[in-house]
């Protein structure tokens, strides 16, 4: 399953290409980008699992980017 999702206070491209890179790593992550001058992230993900996964994404972009918000 593939998404889109707008993000709110992403502060830096460094900061997205860290987040896309962590992401990448999730177990279950087919691939995933997330866009510093569009402030969205597109996430494809096993159908079964995806929302156990996004829990993971949100943890894991919560420790790189605290005040960025994944608008689910």
């Amino acid at each position: 399953m593939k998404k889109k999702f707008k993000l709110t206070d992403l502060d830096c491209a460094n900061c997205a290409a860290k987040m896309e890179d962590a992401i990448k790593k999730i177990p279950g992550i087919r691939d995933a980008s997330v866009s510093f001058m569009t402030q969205k992230m597109t996430v494809d993900a096993e159908d079964d699992r995806f929302d156990e996964i996004m829990k993971q994404v949100v943890e894991t972009c919560a420790k790189i980017e605290p005040d960025c918000i994944i608008n689910l």
